[in-house]
């Protein structure tokens, strides 16, 4: 059977994987170059943005209001020249008020009235979920088969979203009156949970001079959905070996408790402080966020640094811990910190060696 759309062939050979890495790198700096002329600092936090976007997944942003959450995930659309909406999560927020609703419209010509769907604020390349911890599970699960599946589901028909789809949500760690915590498996849908902390002295000092001026930073877009598409594609080529796979599959899968009449070989720490571990998407994220991280490094193979480097974003929300960790003031991350450093030790550190890590 022929091809419905047949392309025509190119003369010209195909670009070198170094070329394309190349390229990369250079989108990459330009990108931090418009970025930074809005946002101060934060490199890391733009870094993990970066990589999430390239590797077609979605990030949750966490920290305490003012850290400029907002204009950084709106200043990142404008620098990739993407569609971009941002949705505000309040109470009393309604699933329609996300994915769209249909209406009635009557047709003029025949006067037969005629069901018509109109698109909500999730149909842009990149969603801005604010506060999203403020409305109900009801609402925020709106946004599960959009975030997996890339369409919306209304009256029994099934609407595309357009691609790239990126979510990023913002979330206040300190307030928890009148929120609503994330369900686990909408969670689980985030690529990274990112923290945002504080900006150092002289960060901050460049924030007020930028900011208490009448001084306009005017940002140049430098990537359109379809470069976006060619890097995610990239990404998903960059070859990994077995090695840096079973390393990655050893982090996720010592987190978890053993299936009935299978041998506990979890670290201590991960028995007595955590209730429920991480699931095979933990271990697909850490594959895609190293081989995005080896591209913008400048290789075209993953080694096990770029998996240690994006545990922590990957891993932070997927750890439920117990009453026991609340107890002795242990989080999420301080279990990576010793995964880290057990793995790194094939499992043979003392737990003298993994209690330095928590200081």
């Amino acid at each position: 059977m022929s091809n419905p759309d047949p392309q025509p062939a190119s003369s010209a050979p195909p670009e070198a994987p170094e070329a394309l890495v190349a390229r990369v790198q250079d989108a990459s700096r330009k990108l931090h170059e418009q970025v930074e002329k809005i946002i101060v600092g934060q490199k890391p936090v733009i870094d993990e943005l970066f990589i999430a976007l390239f590797c077609r997944g979605h990030g949750l942003l966490v920290g305490v209001p003012g850290l400029a959450k907002t204009l950084l995930i709106s200043t990142l659309a404008r620098t990739l020249s993407l569609d971009f909406n941002r949705i505000q999560f309040t109470p009393d927020l309604m699933p329609s008020d996300i994915t769209g609703t249909e209406v009635i419209e009557e047709d003029r010509t025949t006067g037969k009235r005629v069901m018509r769907f109109v698109k909500g604020p999730v149909f842009a390349n990149v969603i801005l979920a604010d506060e999203i911890n403020r409305t109900p599970p009801k609402t925020q699960a709106a946004l599960l088969e959009a975030m997996q599946e890339h369409h919306v589901t209304a009256g029994g028909v099934q609407h595309s979203l357009p691609r790239p789809f990126f979510v990023l949500a913002t979330q206040n760690p300190i307030e928890q009156e009148g929120t609503y915590p994330l369900p686990e498996a909408q969670l689980d849908r985030f690529m990274f949970m990112i923290h945002v902390g504080y900006p150092g002295e002289d960060e901050e000092l460049e924030i007020v001079r930028r900011t208490t001026t009448r001084r306009e930073a005017n940002i140049t877009p430098v990537l359109d959905a379809a470069t976006v598409m060619q890097i995610q594609d990239l990404v998903r080529d960059v070859p990994v070996a077995d090695n840096v796979i079973r390393y990655a599959l050893r982090l996720v899968r010592a987190t978890r408790k053993p299936a009935r009449g299978e041998k506990d070989t979890r670290p201590d720490f991960m028995r007595q402080y955590l209730s429920w571990g991480a699931g095979p998407r933990a271990s697909q994220y850490l594959i895609l966020a190293g081989k995005a991280r080896a591209i913008l490094s400048g290789r075209t193979h993953v080694n096990p640094d770029d998996i240690r480097t994006a545990a922590h974003a990957v891993l932070r929300h997927r750890l439920i811990t117990n009453y026991n960790a609340e107890a002795d003031g242990i989080t999420s991350d301080d279990l990576i910190d010793k995964l880290l450093a057990w793995v790194a030790t094939d499992g043979d550190a003392s737990e003298k060696e993994l209690a330095t890590v928590l200081r």
